[in-house]
């Protein structure tokens, strides 16, 4: 965990050749979110690539999140003055206004579309890093089940356009990560959500610092889920993830807990929203940064 983590597979490589080839013809570009990580999970690149282009910003798996921190996530994208709105694929919540807001960001194009006679079919190009719920997304605007989605990052592949309602057309294109990340901090956010493979990360250092994450910002949570009455302010991650281990019978010869064990279900119980609603960053932990749009 202490090298700067970066890899560049060769499909990240394409999605932004083909984002780029096709950028010209798109009105709106509808960047999709994780709510529980609003600023982690966006690709700092895609301010590069997009230059001006009208953006959406789409926070989804709301449902997931902390809606107190949402809230504030949202203030904080609309003092920026960034349209952006919570939605949930898994619920519905805010989908049908998607469309509305984008229409919006291009008003003036379209009115004077209408003015020479013309009706303008409004053209979205879907971008986001993987596992935010683009497939979803899309399904649920379809109303069908016509992107390929599953459980784990990079499922979506290759250039599909696909007509959808409200007379508009939408460019989905698979989820690209930044080719390296400096800080860190975002790179392990990144991974307890699994926008990052499991794989290139060690999960029990993973699930030590979540521990602690949890441990300073979601203590009743973590009690009450894994019914622990101890006090636990003063334990490091280690020390929690071991104690969970502990109370949920993961113990093996000689008294000691399966860590392997219980890093895994508490990782998945954070993706699954099991432990809670949880956000793992607020805007106060990015005022130092620059404006990333």
């Amino acid at each position: 965990m202490q090298n700067t983590l970066q890899w560049y597979p060769g499909h990240m490589a394409k999605t932004r050749r083909l984002i780029e080839d096709n950028l010209k013809m798109i009105d709106v570009v509808v960047e999709i979110l994780d709510a529980r990580i609003p600023f982690s999970g966006r690709n700092p690149n895609f301010d590069d690539i997009l230059k001006n282009k009208p953006r959406l910003l789409v926070m989804n798996k709301s449902d997931l999140a902390d809606a107190k921190r949402t809230e504030q996530w949202i203030n904080w994208y609309k003092n920026q003055g960034i349209r952006v709105i919570p939605i949930s694929c898994t619920t519905g919540q805010g989908i049908n206004t998607l469309l509305n807001e984008a229409r919006e960001l291009v008003r003036e194009k379209i009115e004077r579309d209408a003015e020479r006679g013309r009706t303008r079919t409004l053209k979205l190009m879907m971008v986001g890093i993987p596992n935010v719920g683009k497939s979803s997304l899309i399904n649920r605007l379809l109303g069908k089940a016509s992107t390929k989605t599953g459980d784990k990052p990079g499922v979506t592949r290759g250039k599909q356009w696909l007509k959808i309602k409200g007379d508009a057309e939408l460019l989905d294109t698979p989820g690209i990560l930044p080719p390296k990340f400096e800080d860190q901090e975002i790179a392990k956010r990144l991974a307890y959500t699994g926008a990052i493979k499991d794989e290139i990360m060690n999960r029990e250092l993973l699930a030590y610092s979540l521990c602690e994450y949890l441990r300073d910002n979601y203590q009743a949570e973590v009690c009450e889920r894994y019914k622990i009455k101890d006090e636990i302010s003063t334990l490091e991650g280690y020390e929690v993830l071991e104690l969970i281990g502990r109370r949920r019978g993961f113990v093996i010869s000689g008294g000691e807990v399966d860590m392997e064990r219980a890093s895994n279900m508490v990782l998945d119980e954070l993706r699954s929203a099991t432990i809670g609603k949880i956000t793992l960053e607020t805007p106060d932990d990015f005022n130092d940064k620059e404006n990333i749009l």
